[in-house]
This record gives C-alpha cells, structure tokens and sequence, in this order.
C-alpha cells in the first residue's frame, strides 16, 4: 500500500515523537501551517488514530489550543460535545430528578447559567434540609441568602424543568427531542460565530437526532421516556452506534438542517475507519507495537488514501507515554519505512516561543469572544439584575484581547513583562471600577509572565468566573487558614476542579458499587476490631450484618463482591493470627498545624513492630500499586508526619494493604520526604485559598471521576 501511494505522487514522512503530548503538538503544527498558511480546506484534512477517543485526548487539546475547526467521528467523539452533553443532562434529570450531577450542569450552563457562588448556596440549603438540589430550589428562592438574580435563574430554570417534564410524558419522542434543543438554544447558533463552529455544533445535534429518529423507526409504539432510556444508555456504554443513512436529517430547520457550507472541519477519525471523501493531507497516528493491529489498519487506510489521491501522510508514534515504558514503532510500520529508505524525523518538544502562543491565543479568544457576545445580547432582553456584571465581563474579555494584540506589536527586544506593564499602565483608566476589578483578578497576565501554557489556559480563562463573587465563605475554613485532610490533598493533586465540586460546591454524589463496596469491607474490619477481635466467625458474621445493610442485594455482580469480600476476609484474619507485629491502635485520628492550615484525619491501623517501631497501615480495596508508583505518594508520608506531631511517634514505616490481593506494599524509602510533604501540602492550601480550581485533565483522573457531567473540559 505503501508502494500505491508513493506512485500516485504521494509524500510519506515517518515520526518518532518524544511523547503524545509532542505527537498532538507536532500534528497540530503541521495542520496549522497547510489551514493558515497554504490554506488548504480544513476538510480536506484527516487525522487517524487507533481509538478515535481515547488517543484523541492530546490531539483535541493542542487543536483546540490552535483553533483548528475539527471534528472527532463517531458515538463516543459526538458525545464529548459540550451541546450534547447539557442536552444528556436535562434528560437524566427528567428521568432521575435526583440527579445532582445532571441538576447542576443545567444550572451552570446556557440558558439557566447561575454562578458558582449562588450554587454552593443551593447546595447548601439542599444539604441542610436533606433534599436534592431540585427539591430544594423553591427553598432557595425563599431564601434571605440568596440573591435576586440568583433567584431569577432559578425561577426559569423550575419554568423550564416543568415545561420539559410536561413535553416528555405528553408529545411525541421525536418532537420532544427537538423542542428540548430549542429551548436550550443549542440549535441556534450566535450571529457572530465562526461557521466552523456552527458546523461542528450541528453535526453533534444531528447526530443526537438521527439516534433519536432511528429510535423511533424501530420503535414506533415507544413514549420519550423509552427514547430518554435510549439515549442515556447509548451515552452510558459510548457504543460506536451511528444511525443508518435513511435516519439522518436531510434539511429543514433546527439542528437538523444545520450544514457546514465553510471550508469544512479537520476530520478525526478511526484508524480502522475507511476514510472517504477528499482528502490531501492525512495523519495517521500512535502507530506504535502496543496498540496490536493497528499497522494491519494502517496498511488498509495508506491504500484507500491512495485511491482518493491523498497528497501527503504522516505515519507517527511516541516513545513514551503515560506507562512510563519507551515505546517502538509497530513492526510493519517500520517495513513500511524499510521499503522506501524513509528515514525517522525525529520530533522533540520544541522551545517556547512566546509569540506563536499568544497568536494562538488570540485566535481562541478571539473566537469565545464573539460567541459571548451573542450570550450578552440576549441576557439584554431578559432585563437581569445583574445585567452590569454580564457587560462589564464581555467588556473585560474584549480588553484582553486587546491586550494579546498589543503584546503581538510590542518593539523588537521589548520583553513580555515590559510591554505588559505599558499595556496595563493605558488600559486601566479607560475602564469603569467594576471592569478594573475583573481585569485585575484574570489570570491572563500570571499566565503570560510565567510562560506555561498560554495556549492551553487561553480557552479555560473564558470559563473561569474573574471577577465574580468569592466563594470564601464555602471554603472549609479554620482560623486564618484551611482545614484539610490527605484525601482532600490528594484530590486537588489528581484535578483542582475537582476539588471545587467536591470540597467547596460540595455537588452530591451517588457512590458507585465499588465504592459502596469498599466501605462496607472497612467498616466490618473497624467494627471487628472494635470489639476485640476474635474468631473467623465473628468477622464473616460481621461482613453478612454491613453486606444488608450497604444495600447490597443478590444479583451476579453482588455476588461476585461477597466472594471477593469474604476470601479477602478469611487470608486477612489468617495473616493477623500469623504475623509477628501486633496490632495497637485501629482507626486512630490524628489532628495537627501546618503552618496556619490544620490537617486532620484518621488511620486505619498501627503495628508494633518486634524491633519497637511502628507500622502505619491503611487499607485498599483496589489494585495494588507498586513501590515505583508510590514514589510521589503523599498520603502514607501526611500520615508518618501525623504520628509525630499529634502521637509522639517519631520514627514509624507505612505499607498500603490492598485486602483483596492480601499484598502489603511498604512507601518505598526513597519517597518524598517530610519536607517535601509539608511543602506541597501548603503549597496547595494557598492555592485553594486563592481558588485556583483550574480543570488537569487526564485519562487516569477523568476516568474515576464523580463529576463528568459538570466538568467543561469532559467535553471539549
């Protein structure tokens, strides 16, 4: 195939790139300069990659970050769009009112919209009257703590809530679906927006719809709860289910008739998907020996990009990767290369260059303002009470646009820092007090002055609430400082974000059967010990009275969790009878300062060990992490500097117990210290004093996360 492409006239390079980040960064580079620079047609662009979502992560970030129109294919791509998932989200709510996750993303986002700080009131009052967040909504607009135009969202977001219910059991699925769209505005796009960005809005409606009318073509006798059913469950598995040609919208009004009649959008795709249409320009990515028969796809995507008379492609993998293992090119990758003498191209993360990424900037901000202009005019007509902070926000957003201009034109050999400071010094007093104060609060300048990431934070400072009011009051403060525990720590480490929702917005959550699982194993070994221990009996008795009463029942996957908990049980009492270290203190709290912050929590259980020392241990209920992994662990560290200061013990060893695999894991010696612990653990008190909540994606941190449907980078 290989040889095809070549006669036809094509260009094949090889890439070995450092990592995926390089990999994402370098694809985007090469797409950038061929869409601004050669300008070719975005749609006459490809991107192929062996999992068109999960691959996808980096590659969506960086051409996010350059504003390259693209759009992922498939189920699982489509339902990754912002408009999609707020669409999933009123109807997991009308299906489950109790639904707080799905509640609170239909009041942050369009049309409802409310702050986070009226949120964490909602929140709160819900919490202290045991309700759920949309019970609780009529309690909250009589509330004295609530401000009026926080009440104002509220009362149409209950009209709303109650006109969607009513549609739902009274019209049929299919207009359900369309009057549900219509009313969120998401089939209208804003004046102003990029054509670009009203296609890629389209075609995830579309989408959503054409699933919707096949729905209804197989079921013709089904209500729209059945069709919600549908959909949610489509969304819940990401099944790659595309609905047939018959289904798709043809034209007409509303998202349905929504084409893309620019240059079109970048096509990301599966790597095992035949690619069709016209394409000039193709990359064909993460080819590397792990992902198994993805060179045998390759093979077939090089010969069908042949036939459509593809001008170029990229053939590319990255050495290394979140496994932390180099990786190499799958071998018939490199017989590919072999057979045509093509040599490596080696891609390296290149030095920042502080214009290009504040080019890139502009261009997304440039691209958000115009959308929140459209989102200003029509908070306009709804005649707001807190009209002025809308305007004065789109104000501000304007002015930093200005601003990334200026920087652009700054005198050659003028640094950042000087040329910022004379931008500043002229735009402040052209600004009312209210805008000054938003300006001063962004995080622009922080983020241009530190060089990290410009590109990258550009899209979230548009998400961000500068200026808006403070949610000191929620945050869980003692004294001067915070009060904190290592889980809490833990959490801000693996996403601010969700820190925010968790610890501050405090969005309630279901657990999940693994969770509900593993308190119910904790709670049998603390009740066990409480009492004194004793036989297996005792134990396994134990676990039958907290099995009950955790609402476990007797399906095949409970059953499977009682079998794992009760021989999990058995080599735990049979390893405490056999051991030679005996077990002092279980669930022993602990309290002490760090600083002006206090940290409190509790361990699971301390050793004597036979030499005199001590062994903190904390139970697992998950998989085992090796020592290597642990080697910026910070909680079994958090808890050695406890028993110092709130026990006396000044020298004690930590292990994890991962029960279900009967493996005690020590922290290696080599992990950080407790300086290093100290440090990071204020070091991070500050920052959420300073309620920095910025979202750090990742596929290991997103995957286990509660929050999903509220988080506004799930789905970009």
């Amino acid at each position: 195939m290989v040889d095809d492409l070549c006669r036809s006239g094509g260009e094949i390079r090889f890439w070995r790139c450092a990592d995926e980040r390089v990999e994402a960064l370098a694809v985007a580079a090469d797409i950038e300069r061929l869409v601004f620079h050669d300008e070719v047609p975005p749609r006459r662009i490809a991107v192929l990659l062996p999992d068109a979502l999960g691959e996808a992560r980096e590659l969506l970030s960086a051409l996010q970050e350059r504003a390259i129109p693209h759009r992922p294919h498939g189920a699982g791509a489509m339902l990754q769009r912002a408009e999609i998932r707020d669409a999933l989200a009123w109807m997991r709510l009308l299906i489950d009112p109790g639904d707080a996750g799905a509640a609170v993303r239909a009041l942050i986002r369009p049309p409802i919209e409310m702050r986070h700080v009226d949120l964490a009131q909602v929140v709160q009052i819900a919490r202290r009257r045991r309700l759920d967040v949309v019970a609780a909504l009529p309690a909250a607009v009589e509330s004295p703590q609530v401000p009026p135009q926080a009440r104002e969202r509220v009362h149409r977001f209950l009209e709303l809530h109650s006109e969607a219910a009513i549609a739902l059991a009274e019209m049929a699925p299919q207009r359900f679906l369309d009057q549900l769209l219509d009313r969120l505005g998401a089939v209208r796009g804003g004046p102003l927006s990029a054509s670009s960005t009203l296609a890629q809005r389209g075609a995830s409606l579309a989408w959503l719809q054409a699933q919707a009318r096949a729905f209804c073509r197989r079921y013709p006798w089904a209500d729209g709860r059945e069709m919600v059913l549908r959909l949610l469950a489509v969304a819940e598995s990401g099944e790659e289910r595309v609905a047939t040609e018959a289904d798709r919208p043809t034209g007409g009004n509303g998202a349905a008739g929504v084409q893309d009649h620019g240059e079109g959008l970048v096509q990301l795709m599966r790597l095992d998907a035949p690619p069709r249409g016209e394409i000039d320009h193709a990359y064909l990515v993460g080819l590397c020996a792990s992902q198994g028969p993805a060179a045998l796809a390759a093979d077939t995507a090089l010969g069908a990009l042949a036939e459509l008379g593809c001008r170029s492609v990229v053939l590319s993998y990255a050495v290394g990767g979140e496994s932390q293992q180099a990786a190499v090119p799958d071998p018939a990758v490199e017989r590919m290369r072999g057979a045509i003498g093509a040599p490596w191209q080696e891609m390296a993360a290149a030095p920042a260059d502080p214009d290009q990424a504040i080019e890139a900037a502009l261009r997304a901000m440039r691209q958000e303002l115009l959308d929140g202009v459209a989102s200003i005019g029509g908070r306009l007509r709804e005649l707001r009470l807190d009209t002025e902070i809308d305007v004065s926000h789109g104000v501000v957003r304007y002015l930093e646009l200005v601003k990334l201009a200026a920087l652009l034109e700054r005198p050659a050999g003028q640094s950042i820092a000087e040329a910022l400071a004379d931008v500043n010094a002229r735009l402040l007093p052209a600004v009312s007090p209210l805008q000054r104060e938003i300006l001063e609060s962004s995080s622009l300048d922080e983020e241009l002055l530190a060089g990290r990431g410009l590109a990258q934070a550009a899209p979230a400072l548009g998400r961000a609430e500068a200026g808006a009011p403070s949610l000191q009051r929620f945050l869980p403060r003692r004294g001067e400082g915070l009060l904190l525990s290592a889980s809490d720590i833990e959490t801000y480490r693996s996403c601010p974000l969700r820190y925010k929702f968790a610890r501050v917005l405090r969005i309630p959550t279901q657990a999940t059967r693994h969770q509900r699982f593993g308190i119910a194993v904790h709670q049998v070994l603390e009740r066990y010990h409480a009492q004194g221990g004793g036989p297996l009996e005792t134990l396994l008795a134990l676990l039958e009275e907290s099995w009950r009463r955790a609402g476990f029942g007797l399906d095949a996957e409970d059953g499977t969790l009682h079998d794992k908990a009760l021989a999990a049980l058995r080599r735990y009492h049979e390893r405490l009878s056999q051991q030679r270290c005996e077990p002092v203190w279980f669930e022993r709290a602990f309290s002490f300062s760090l600083g002006r912050h206090h940290v409190r929590g509790r361990v699971d259980r301390v050793d004597r060990l036979p030499d005199g020392g001590y062994e903190l241990i904390d139970y697992k209920t998950g998989r085992p992490r090796s020592e290597q992994q642990l080697q910026q662990d910070i909680q079994l560290s958090l808890y050695a500097i406890a028993a110092k200061e709130s026990w006396g013990l000044h020298t004690s060893s930590q292990a994890y117990y991962y029960l279900l695999d009967d493996e005690k894991v020590p922290l290696p010696s080599t992990a950080g210290g407790a300086e290093w612990v100290r440090q990071t653990a204020v070091e991070i008190a500050e920052a959420i004093l300073r309620e920095r909540f910025e979202p750090t994606p990742s596929p290991a941190a997103c995957g286990m996360c509660d929050f999903r449907i509220v988080c506004p980078v799930a789905g970009e």
